[in-house]
C-alpha cells in the first residue's frame, strides 16, 4: 500500500437492484432474510426477489409503524390475529385500508373478534384483494346482519369482484342470509372453505328431502343454498373443502351432481358419516380431481380405494390417513395412476406395504412417480417393503415418513441412504430398533455370547416348567443393548464408502426421536447437513453434549430443534452450540434437567429469532431467568415452563 496514490482509486459503483434481486433469487428465504440486514439495497432487493410477502404480526401499537412501512411495497399478504373492537384495533384496520388498500393480495384474520363496521370500513379498500381467510370469525356472523344493506353489499362488491380465494371455517352461525350476501360479493371464487361450519345435511324421514329444501329457515346454511351457489359459480369454482361437516352421503351426490360443476380438489377430512357407495358416486361425476382428502372418513373401506384407482386418471395428491378399515386390497390398482405424485396412509394400520410394491412393479410403463409417501403408524410396515420402495421410487421421492414402523431396522435405513438420496424430509421417529449401525451405513459384528462359545445353549423354557433355579431364563427382547460402536468401528467408516445418512445431503427435515439405541457414534458422524432445517433428537436417552455441539456446528441453517427428554444435554452443550445457532426459532428442552439458568442467558444472547421455547419440567431453571428471556427476546411469542421453579404455567406472549 505504500506505493498506492489515492487519487487513482475509483469507488465501485453500486449494482442495479435488479442484479441484486437477481442474485437474491437464489438464496433459501432464511438466507434472504440474512442479506437484508447488510445495508438499505440489499433489503430492498430481498424483498423484492419474493414476489409475494406475507407478514404475520399480532394486533398491537407497534404494527401502525410496520404496516406504514409496507406502503412502500408493490404487494404483500398479510396475517394480523388478535384484533378486538377496540380502538386499537380498528386504528390498525383503517391503516391497513389507508396504507396497502391497493396493494394487498392476501388478507387472514385467525383468532379475532373484528366488529362489523371495523370490517365493512376495510373490505371495500382492498382492489387487489385475492384472497380472505375469516376463519372462526363468530363474532362476525353471530347477529345475522352482516352485509345487511344494500349499499355496503354494492362497496364490497365492487372490491372483491376480483376474490379467487374464501375461507369461512369453523363459522358456527354462518346461515343462508349471509352466506348469500357475502358470495355474492365474490362472482369469481375458486376456492372455498366451510370446514368446521353448521351445515343442514340432514334429510327428512318422511319426504326424504334436504331440510333446506321443503323449509325457508335461514339459521343455518342449508344444502339446498350451497347447491345454489355451486350452480352459479360453477364456472370458476375448482375447490371446496367441506371437511368436519355432518355431510351423508346422499348430500354428497347433490354436490357432486350439479350440472357442469368440474371440482379439481376436494376436501372431505373427518366425514364418518361418508360410505363406499358415496365414493363410487363422487368419482363417477367428478372424474377430474386432482386432490383428494378423505382422511379419517371411517366407514371408508378398500371398496373406495378401488373407485377411486378406476375413476380418477387425473388424481395427484390423496390423503387416506386414519381410514382404518383399509386393507391392501386396491392399492396396486391404485399406484398404476400415472399422475399420483403424494399418498398419505398414515394410520392405515392393515397397510403392510405389499400390494404397493405390486403396483409400481407390474405397472412399471405408466406408474405412479411419488414424491410423498406417508406410511406413520403402519405396524406391518417390515424392512423386505422399505427395501422393495427405496428401489422403485429412488428418482422421484422427496419426502418419507416412517414414524412409528416398529418393524423397521437398520437394513432400512441403509437402504434409504443408498436409493433416496434425493429426499428433502426423512421422519423415523419411533423406530426403536434404528441403531448407531445403520445411520452409519454399517453391518453391525457378530456378538460372541457365552452360550455360543461353548456351543451348548441349554435347556429351554417350556409353557408348563418355570425357573426353578437351576435353569438359564431365556433373554428378554429388551434387555439387548446394542453393540457399542468403538474407535475402530469409526475410523472404518470413515474410509469406507458405504451408504450412511450422510449421502443424503439434500435434507432440509430430520426426525429420529424415540430412537432410543442411537448414540453420539452416530449423531456426530451423520448429521452433518448445511441445509437442515428441522431435526428431532426428542427422547434420545444416549446423547449428550458431544451430539448438541456437532448438530450446530454443520447444521447452521437450523430454525427448529427439538432435544426434549435427553437428560445428557447440560448448560455446556448449549454454550458450544448457541453461537452457531443464529437462526433458530424453535427449542424445545422439556425435561432436560441438566439445563439451568445459564442456558437462557445463552439463548438471550445467540438465539435472538427465538419465537418458541419449551422448558416444562427442567427443574434448575428459575422464573427471574425466564422474565429476562420474555424482555430480551423481541420475537418470543410462546414460552412453555410447566414446573420449574415450583410453578406450572404456560406462558403466551402477545407482544
Amino acid at each position: 500500500m505504500e506505493d498506492c496514490n489515492w487519487e487513482d482509486i475509483i469507488e465501485t459503483p453500486e449494482l442495479p437492484l435488479e442484479i441484486i434481486v437477481y442474485i437474491l433469487s437464489f438464496l433459501h428465504a432464511s438466507d434472504r432474510k440474512e442479506a437484508s440486514l447488510v445495508c438499505r439495497s440489499w433489503y430492498y432487493a430481498s424483498q423484492d426477489s419474493q414476489r409475494k410477502i406475507t407478514f404475520c404480526f399480532p394486533a398491537s401499537a407497534s404494527s401502525l409503524e410496520l404496516i406504514r412501512g409496507l406502503g412502500r411495497k408493490s404487494r404483500c399478504g398479510l396475517i394480523i390475529s388478535q384484533l378486538d373492537g377496540f380502538s386499537m384495533s380498528r386504528s390498525l384496520l383503517l391503516e391497513v385500508g389507508l396504507c396497502l388498500g391497493s396493494k394487498l393480495e392476501s388478507l387472514a384474520l385467525p383468532g379475532s373478534s373484528v366488529t362489523e363496521a371495523s370490517l365493512l370500513a376495510l373490505l371495500p379498500r382492498l382492489t387487489s384483494l385475492r384472497s380472505l381467510n375469516l376463519r372462526g370469525l363468530n363474532s362476525l356472523f353471530m347477529s345475522g346482519a352482516f352485509l345487511s344493506r344494500e349499499e355496503h353489499r354494492q362497496q364490497v362488491r365492487s372490491a372483491l369482484s376480483g376474490l379467487e380465494e374464501l375461507d369461512l371455517s369453523d363459522i358456527r352461525y354462518l346461515s343462508d342470509l349471509t352466506f348469500n350476501r357475502l358470495t355474492g360479493c365474490t362472482p369469481r371464487l375458486r376456492r372455498l372453505s366451510l370446514a368446521g361450519c353448521h351445515i343442514a345435511f340432514e334429510f327428512d324421514p318422511y319426504g326424504g328431502c334436504p331440510v333446506g329444501a321443503v323449509s325457508d329457515s335461514s339459521a343455518l346454511l342449508s344444502l339446498r343454498n350451497l347447491r345454489r351457489f355451486l350452480t352459479e359459480q360453477k364456472s370458476t369454482l375448482v375447490s371446496l373443502d367441506l371437511s368436519r361437516t355432518s355431510i351423508t352421503p346422499e348430500s354428497l351426490r347433490t354436490v357432486a351432481q350439479v350440472q357442469d360443476l368440474v371440482l379439481e380438489e376436494l376436501c372431505l377430512h373427518g366425514c364418518k358419516e361418508l360410505t363406499d357407495y358415496s365414493m363410487e358416486i363422487l368419482v363417477k361425476h367428478q372424474p377430474s380431481l386432482q386432490r383428494l382428502g378423505i382422511s379419517a372418513c371411517t366407514e371408508l373401506t378398500s371398496r373406495s380405494v378401488e373407485a377411486i384407482a378406476q375413476g380418477l386418471k387425473s388424481l395427484t395428491h390423496l390423503s387416506l390417513s386414519r381410514d382404518w378399515r383399509i386393507t391392501e386390497k386396491g392399492l396396486a390398482d391404485l399406484l398404476s395412476v400415472s399422475s399420483l405424485r403424494s399418498l398419505d396412509l398414515s394410520e392405515c394400520l392393515h397397510v403392510s406395504g405389499t400390494e404397493i410394491v405390486n403396483g409400481l412393479t407390474e405397472s412399471s410403463a405408466a406408474r405412479a412417480q411419488l414424491e410423498t409417501l406417508n406410511l406413520k403408524s403402519c405396524t406391518y410396515i417390515r424392512d423386505l417393503a422399505v427395501f422393495s420402495l427405496t428401489q422403485l421410487l429412488g428418482d422421484t421421492l422427496r419426502e418419507l415418513d416412517l414414524t412409528s414402523c416398529v418393524n423397521v431396522t437398520d437394513l432400512s435405513v441403509r437402504a434409504i441412504a443408498t436409493y433416496l438420496q434425493r429426499l428433502v424430509v426423512l421422519r423415523l421417529g419411533w423406530c426403536k430398533e434404528v441403531t448407531d449401525w445403520g445411520l452409519l451405513g454399517m453391518v453391525e459384528t457378530a456378538r460372541c455370547e457365552p452360550d455360543q462359545e461353548t456351543g451348548d445353549k441349554g435347556p429351554r423354557f417350556t409353557r408348563t416348567f418355570g425357573n426353578m433355579g437351576f435353569f438359564k431364563p431365556p433373554r428378554l427382547p429388551f434387555e439387548d443393548r446394542p453393540k457399542l460402536v468403538t474407535q475402530n468401528d469409526l475410523q472404518q467408516f470413515r474410509q469406507q464408502a458405504g451408504a450412511s445418512l450422510l449421502a443424503l445431503s439434500r435434507l432440509q427435515e430430520l426426525d429420529l426421536s424415540a430412537c432410543p439405541k442411537l448414540t453420539d457414534s452416530s449423531i456426530t458422524q451423520v448429521v452433518h447437513y448445511p441445509d437442515l432445517r428441522r431435526l428431532s433428537l426428542s427422547m434420545l436417552p444416549e446423547i449428550t453434549d458431544a451430539s448438541l455441539a456437532s448438530v450446530a456446528w454443520h447444521c447452521r441453517s437450523l430454525t427448529s430443534l427439538a432435544l426434549s427428554h435427553c437428560p445428557g444435554i447440560s448448560d455446556r452443550g448449549v454454550a458450544q452450540a448457541a453461537p452457531y445457532l443464529r437462526r433458530l426459532q424453535h427449542l424445545y428442552l422439556s425435561c432436560c434437567n441438566n439445563i439451568t439458568d445459564r442456558s437462557l442467558l445463552l439463548l438471550v444472547q445467540h438465539c435472538n429469532r427465538l419465537k418458541t421455547l419449551d422448558i416444562s419440567r427442567c427443574k434448575n431453571i428459575s422464573i427471574t431467568a425466564v422474565d429476562l428471556l420474555q424482555s430480551q427476546l423481541p420475537f418470543l411469542e410462546n414460552v412453555h415452563y410447566k414446573c420449574i421453579g415450583g410453578f406450572d404455567l404456560t406462558l403466551t406472549l402477545n407482544d
